[in-house]
């Protein structure tokens, strides 16, 4: 029993069996304080009886992986014990105890054991964690290191309910980025990204958008359960290492990939159901009746029905569905993340719908003792679309070509609605009033479909040469192709008896063919000197390969509708020269960019930290005198919390100064635009043969070059009162030069009358506002809060020079009927998005309008000329805001997002012509008759359309419940209902004041529209 006593008591553990002993040989202890220290340890076991041993997982809430070293703490004493590889715990407790969860960067949590015997939870990352990674151009900063405006937004703060587009889930979240869907829910449309204001006016505005490293990235290739972060670069010294296409900024999207670990499962589903938002307020069968009988309106113009059209071309039975079903696993040296999804988003118009399904492979290896490195990721996206439903652009020479019109709605307000759908004899009845057609009868004639499919596949190699140095090759290839298919059936009103069609039916195809190639390679240096002095230098080399093939045909005089489309040559236009002749084209065009590039960071003490920038870079859009440019960046920054006068101010947990300067182009133009290139013209005879003639259709330009984007960016980063309080600002001036834009070219010296060369400059101003918070955080319940905001005033610096002159450019013209020319005005020192016309004076006493002449006297529309025509408003808001509310009481969390714009106008053209009793005999809105009765004039565009448009939306509502299971099949479980543009408070009279606001068309609330929506999820998460 000697050595048996020399132990530390506190380290013995007692069996019962030798506690037994024990208490049998209890004669042979040799003292009184071993036989105390026996009884003490006696008692111990006791109480450990009535204990029992609880096991558990602790996960992350970002991704569900495991957490090794998390500590498990009994609360009130020093109990505790810490995960293991795989995040599992084991802990003895006793029912009335509580388990603290603690990790560093994560937030704490607490969980009563109760009756339980399991115990699994997620933590979820702390917002301020300065160790975070970010994906930044070719490579990873941690947060503190980043001296440039990037925004991050991860997987768990996303928008929440069924988005549309893969950027609806950062909707608001990220200052200075616009992201607007002005066709609502729209399930072929996309959204409209803009990234701290306007910065061209001939080449591309949409930030470059990179998929896991692939430049220019397919967004239909991702789904919202696949993303793990955006990183979003704002600046130029960011945005300089990708060169000539950084100057509307950059949105890096990494998805998931696979880890080390026992094999998981995840499965992702919801319902949605969309509601109209806000119907027009157009007159009722009834109401134009009444205005019959008032001898407002021509008795002739009682068709004997009682039609609401717009409610005929409502899919009120819409419900969306969403699947993806996800697998990963893996050991250390080889793991997989693999998904396959699922998806039919239904619209809420009629034959409006988008069917698609895929899936994502992601593969990582190590070999070679851990020195080499593979990462492979395969995407493929099938989807079917009906693009018919809402009005559709079916002309294949447009740019809008597919896209939805919204002039199926147009129709739902202006048509008769005492007018029936259908004859007597079941044909379709279409009205003879200005731009009136049956839509119900072209959702039933007519069929345009597409069918695409979309591939992507990369790899990327890394190898560790020695300590610090490594290189890295990656390769991509992206295919997107899509076949439409358009046919108007012999019953359609186009292809009456009457018309050119002789009553016969019209078939077309058109297919589209794009490709992607892109290979890079880099070498990365990493050193750290004296534990003060930290060096990264990243060289590369970067090359891509792009080209684009379309064709197209069309054929008619088909005389039944059996073969539909697919049989073109049974059309008898091809021999009946009475009928229109059938068409046909093809297109092919490509370009190249080539560019070296090199990056260097460097920092001392974790105080001062260091990056510059330089991209060299040639494209093969431009003239053969400026195939090359520079775009250099340069950045400092300056943790002041580091500084000794700071540190020990304890209200101030991190404070960080940063300045940056870059340079970044603008190439998204269209191919050849510096060459002559030649186009066809008329056919000549000769010798009873027709030969075609070739004419030069593009002016040469050997001095194109690209628009060139100047950016200082100032930032300040804070963390306060024990990081309760956190966030950002950053103020910003850029200037782009050397703009694009075709003006008037000198003949003869110039072949055409048009040239495109570079004259103008745009400037862009802005402030913005990241602001974190956490008003509440007690053991069960917690409340965090999420603010940005922006201030943006772009302003068109110059437009002409000695050579090229143009005194304003005019953009927004309005449609039929009255001339009314365009809406908005740029002009020289004039801001962008002004609305430029007349200003109104009240109406004669006969309702005829009156305006504002320049010397302030008045006059009759016919009065007015140029001079008298002036600035009354601006489209464009000069003020976003969204904040973002977290509520968590134990397994149940609420999220409240609200989303803002003010500081801007709106022209209501709907207003203009459909308020107006001269619309009639078509229908107007009740406001022609009670709001604008004194109106008896033709439309005019005045500012008497013009209305304020600042609005607040509560955007998004979603209530969840995580279920925390007594089983070792089910990992995490989570239900959750979301509610989308829940409302909206608001001054302006139409329907949604959340309008097209990027691009130089800003605040135009256009006559045909898409349909706003309510919509409403339900959504389930489950992983094993």
């Amino acid at each position: 029993m000697t050595n048996l006593r020399k132990q530390p008591i506190k380290n013995m553990v007692f069996t019962s069996g030798l506690a037994l002993a024990l208490t049998i040989g209890g004669p042979f202890f040799e003292d009184a304080a071993f036989a105390s220290a026996y009884f003490e340890t006696s008692q111990t076991r006791v109480k450990t009886e009535r204990q029992k041993r609880i096991a558990g997982v602790v996960t992350s809430a970002k991704d569900q992986g495991p957490l090794p070293g998390v500590s498990v703490l009994i609360k009130g004493s020093t109990k505790g014990v810490t995960t293991d590889g795989n995040g599992r715990f084991n802990i003895e407790a006793s029912p009335n105890d509580v388990l603290v969860f603690s990790y560093i960067g994560h937030l704490s949590a607490e969980q009563p054991v109760g009756d339980r015997t399991v115990i699994n939870i997620s933590l979820r990352e702390e917002s301020n964690n300065l160790e975070e990674v970010v994906v930044v151009g070719y490579g990873t900063q941690k947060r503190n290191e980043i001296n440039s405006a990037v925004s991050n937004v991860k997987a768990e703060d996303f928008n929440a309910g069924g988005s549309r587009s893969p950027m609806d889930l950062i909707q608001g979240k990220v200052a200075g980025l616009n992201i607007t869907r002005t066709q609502g829910n729209n399930p072929n449309s996309s959204a409209s990204i803009q990234l701290r204001g306007i910065n061209s006016l001939k080449g591309g505005t949409m930030p470059l958008v990179v998929i896991d490293g692939i430049p220019g990235g397919n967004l239909d290739l991702i789904q919202q359960d696949d993303i793990e972060t955006f990183s979003v670069l704002k600046d130029g010294s960011a945005a300089a290492i990708y060169g000539t296409r950084g100057n509307a900024g950059v949105i890096l999207i990494t998805t998931k990939k696979g880890k080390a670990g026992d094999p998981r499962y995840d499965y992702s589903t919801y319902l949605q159901h969309e509601a109209v938002d806000r119907k027009p307020d157009y007159l009722s069968a009834t109401d134009f009746r009444d205005l019959i009988n008032q001898g407002v309106i021509n008795q002739d113009q009682d068709l004997g029905g009682s039609t609401d059209l717009y409610d005929e071309l409502i899919n009120k039975d819409n419900l969306s569905q969403y699947h993806n079903f996800a697998a990963s696993g893996g050991s250390e040296k080889t793991n997989y993340r693999a998904s396959l999804y699922y998806n039919d988003a239904q619209g809420i118009a009629k034959r409006n719908d988008r069917e698609q399904f895929g899936g994502r492979i992601n593969v990582n290896q190590k070999g070679l003792q851990d020195r080499l490195s593979l990462q492979l990721n395969l995407a493929a996206n099938m989807n079917k679309a009906d693009l018919l439903g809402g009005g559709v652009n079916d002309d294949v020479n447009a740019a809008e070509y597919g896209t939805t019109t919204g002039s199926d709605f147009e129709q739902a307000i202006q048509r008769n609605p005492t007018a029936p759908l259908r004859n007597p004899d079941g044909t379709f009845l279409e009205t003879q009033g200005y731009n009136n057609y049956n839509p119900v009868a072209r959702l039933e004639n007519r069929i345009f479909e597409r069918d695409q499919s979309t591939f992507s596949g990369d790899a990327t190699f890394t190898l560790d040469i020695i300590e610090g140095l490594k290189a890295s090759a990656f390769g991509s290839y992206v295919r997107n192709q899509y076949n439409d298919r358009r046919y108007r059936s012999v019953n359609d009103w186009d292809q009456r008896q009457d018309s050119e069609y002789q009553g016969m039916g019209y078939a077309a195809k058109y297919n589209f063919l794009s490709w992607t190639r892109t290979f890079e390679s880099t070498i990365d240096y990493t050193k750290v000197i004296a534990d003060d002095h930290s060096i990264n230098a990243t060289a590369g080399y970067s090359y891509q390969y792009s080209t684009i093939e379309k064709f197209n045909v069309n054929n008619n005089g088909f005389t039944t509708d059996a073969t539909l489309d697919w049989d073109l040559g049974g059309g008898s236009a091809i021999n009946n020269t009475l009928l229109p002749r059938p068409g046909m084209g093809s297109f092919k065009d490509d370009n190249t960019l080539v560019a070296f590039f090199g990056r260097v960071n460097y920092s001392y003490l974790g105080k001062y930290s260091a990056q510059v920038i330089l991209r060299h870079e040639g494209s093969s859009r431009f003239g053969a005198n400026h195939k090359w440019g520079n775009f250099p960046a340069a950045s400092l920054g300056w943790t002041l919390s580091e500084e000794e006068f700071i540190k020990n101010i304890p209200v101030i947990n991190n404070l960080k100064l940063r300045a940056g300067y870059g340079v970044t182009g603008n190439q998204d133009i269209a191919n050849y635009q510096s060459l002559l290139t030649l186009g066809t013209g008329g056919v000549y005879p000769q010798n009873s043969v027709y030969y075609q003639t070739f004419g030069p259709s593009r002016n040469a330009n050997p001095d194109l070059r690209w628009e060139k984007k100047t950016e200082w960016n100032f930032g300040l980063d804070f963390a306060l009162l024990e990081s309760r309080i956190s966030g950002s600002i950053d103020v910003y001036n850029r200037l782009t030069k050397d703009l694009l834009y075709d003006y008037n070219a000198q003949q003869p010296g110039f072949i055409r009358d048009k040239i495109l060369t570079n004259v103008g400059s745009i400037s862009n101003k802005g402030v913005e506002i990241l602001l974190s918070g956490s008003p509440i955080k007690t053991e069960q319940f917690n409340w965090t809060i999420d603010l940005t905001g922006s201030i943006q005033n772009n302003r068109l610096d110059k437009l002409s020079s000695d050579v090229f002159q143009a005194n304003f450019l005019e953009f927004g013209g309005l449609p039929s009927p009255g001339n009314l020319g365009n809406a908005i005005r740029l002009e020289e020192g004039g801001k962008v998005g002004n609305f430029y016309g007349k200003r109104f004076a009240g109406f004669t006493d006969d309702g005829k309008w009156l305006f504002y002449k320049a010397d302030g006297s008045t006059g009759t529309a016919s009065e007015i000329n140029a001079n008298d025509l002036t600035i009354i408003g601006n489209g464009v808001p000069k003020y976003n805001l969204a904040l973002s509310n977290r509520f968590t009481y134990k397994n149940f969390d609420l999220t409240i997002f609200l989303r803002g714009k003010f500081g801007f106008d709106i022209l209501n053209t709907k207003e203009m012509y459909f308020g107006n009793k001269k619309w009639l005999p078509n229908n107007i809105f009740k406001s022609a008759i009670t709001t604008h009765n004194q109106l008896d004039d033709d439309p005019q565009y005045s500012d008497y359309y013009i209305e304020k448009g600042d609005f607040v939306k509560i955007d998004n509502i979603t209530l969840g419940y995580n279920f925390k299971l007594n089983t070792k099949y089910i990992r995490n479980l989570r239900v959750y209902a979301t509610g989308r543009n829940i409302a909206t408070f608001t001054g302006y009279d139409g329907i949604d004041p959340e309008l097209q606001d990027t691009g130089f068309t800003t605040g135009i609330d256009g006559r045909g529209f898409y349909p706003r929506t309510r919509s409403w999820t339900l959504g389930l998460n489950i992983g094993f």
